[in-house]
């Protein structure tokens, strides 16, 4: 039985982890921004005997997230998913005036969070530890595409930003990565996106099984696959 921490697990991809990895017989914390809000999840861990717990952890909230981290009630971290996100604005910021503050608060959530939530937890990891960055396809040369600015350069930090750590942590045996989830149908993904949660959340958790500290740094697609860069 592994202890999974799960960021973003309300909804999505996220709740879809929660699901698998409570059906294999883990430990699953799942941390939302507001639990009161997340009935799917409370349902989850209504119903897992204890398996699955629901925590409070703003990822927009970045000062907060040393906190909210100790009080999650693990002793040790097996897997971390780095799962939160948004999309920020999404186009006309070239005609229109910027909205820095909407800027902001992508990056804190979606760089500075994933940086800060894995440090919070490091203490509790060890040697095979692993740690999944949520980023996208976008992020990469490979995949050109206009707008999304902050979505794209917050994405493409957070490989960078996996890589660094993952070449810091090597010695001790953690292995961090950072992974395209697929274009999921999910409220961010929308209706006409090409695989389902349960089909990504498959293929991560697949790949999730057989990483090693020399897959540290990588970046990789829902199904595997390395992706280029």
């Amino acid at each position: 039985m592994a202890n999974v921490i799960i960021t973003g697990a309300g909804r999505g991809i996220g709740l879809e982890l929660a699901k698998s990895h409570a059906g294999r017989g883990d430990r699953v914390f799942a941390l939302v921004r507001d639990t009161a809000k997340s009935e799917d999840l409370t349902a989850l861990a209504e119903g897992s005997g204890g398996s699955v717990s629901v925590h409070k952890l703003d990822a927009a909230d970045v000062a907060g997230i040393p906190a909210a981290a100790e009080a999650v009630p693990c002793d040790s971290v097996d897997v971390l998913y780095n799962v939160a996100g948004n999309l920020g604005p999404i186009s006309g910021e070239l005609e229109n005036p910027i909205d820095w503050d909407a800027w902001d608060g992508s990056i804190d959530v979606m760089l500075k969070a994933p940086f800060a939530i894995t440090k919070a937890f490091l203490p509790k990891m060890s040697k095979g530890s692993r740690v999944i960055n949520f980023s996208s396809q976008l992020a990469a040369s490979t995949w050109p595409y206009g707008g999304f600015y902050v979505y794209i350069a917050t994405k493409a930090g957070l490989v960078a930003l996996t890589r660094a750590m993952a070449i810091d942590l090597k010695d001790r045996g953690i292995t961090l990565i950072s992974l395209h989830p697929g274009w999921v149908q999910t409220d961010m993904g929308g209706p006409d996106a090409e695989i389902t949660t349960e089909e990504s959340v498959a293929g991560i958790t697949s790949l999730v099984d057989r990483l090693t500290v020399e897959d540290s740094g990588g970046f990789f697609k829902w199904n595997g696959e390395p992706h280029p860069l």
